[in-house]
């Protein structure tokens, strides 16, 4: 079979649509349709199944990416380190992620990178959109707060962040430890909550965890920029749950009050996300490997 028509292949297969495949491949749409035709003439069967939204791909798909993805990706990682400075680090990488931990953690760990040469090229946002980007081949990289059921994407875990009920030192003072192990979620009536949604996902998922009651309640502030939610209950706007890796420094100068300590708080973990079988070149191998060395330090920040 023609290598071309593998390659938009494994591109239709890894985004999971005829468009995204089409903008990896710098194809129109109508080259990508007609070479995914000629493929599956020549293969005797489909290889994907058109949905209302993208395609998905068939058992035989299933199998001839298994097939041809690493010898194709390290085709293209070879014919890239033939290139003049190939195999340098001096070139772009798109990283994504969200935006508190890339500022308070992972940006900061990848300095010794970027003294090396790598530029980096950030976009934040939710993790559902940056997967489906890496899928597409916008990003190169995306550190992932959850996982998605999107084909084509490999997960390895780096840190597990844990989380804290936090106030400033005025809130702390109203909220009794013993009441709030007692009566749960009803010690905090009455005190304004900061949260990064308006569902409060963060906050209701930790009190159910670690007081094992329903939280009936509503924000006074919500702020999508978990960085904004820990200052502001740090300038005493309320009470929030927040990663310890945010609030660590706030609460060693005494700004910000652990209202539970020692509570064995529900963790989330952390993942770095690559496309599946591809190796990347060696600026997106130096990310990757400085992200996943210097993770375990994270929960520490800043």
């Amino acid at each position: 079979m023609d290598v071309d028509l593998l390659q938009t292949f494994l591109a239709i297969y890894r985004a999971g649509s005829l468009t995204a495949a089409a903008r990896a491949r710098h194809l129109s749409q109508p080259a990508v349709t007609q070479q995914l035709k000629t493929l599956e003439r020549q293969a005797g069967k489909p290889l994907f199944v058109r949905l209302a939204r993208g395609v998905a791909p068939t058992a035989a798909a299933h199998a001839l990416a298994r097939d041809v993805a690493g010898p194709l990706d390290a085709l293209q990682a070879a014919t890239q380190r033939l290139r003049p400075g190939g195999d340098d680090l001096a070139g772009t990488v798109f990283l994504g992620g969200p935006v508190d931990l890339l500022a308070a953690a992972a940006l900061p760990a990848l300095v010794p990178v970027v003294a090396q040469g790598v530029r980096l090229r950030v976009t934040t946002g939710l993790a559902d959109d940056l997967l489906a980007a890496l899928a597409e081949g916008a990003l190169d990289v995306v550190i992932a707060t959850q996982r998605t059921r999107r084909s084509g994407i490999d997960y390895e875990p780096l840190v597990d962040e844990d989380f804290v009920l936090v106030a400033a030192p005025a809130w702390a003072r109203r909220i009794d430890p013993a009441a709030l192990q007692a009566a749960g979620a009803a010690a905090l009536a009455g005190v304004p909550l900061v949260a990064f949604a308006e569902d409060l996902p963060i906050i209701r998922r930790w009190v159910r965890a670690v007081l094992g009651t329903r939280l009936v309640a509503s924000a006074a502030i919500v702020v999508g920029d978990l960085r904004a939610v820990t200052a502001a209950v740090a300038a005493g706007a309320g009470v929030s749950v927040v990663p310890r890796y945010l609030a660590a420094d706030l609460l060693a100068r005494g700004d910000l009050v652990d209202l539970h300590p020692g509570a064995r708080a529900p963790a989330n973990t952390i993942h770095l996300a690559t496309r599946s079988g591809h190796p990347g070149s060696a600026r997106v191998r130096a990310v990757a490997e400085q992200l996943r060395r210097t993770a375990p330090t994270w929960r520490r920040a800043p």
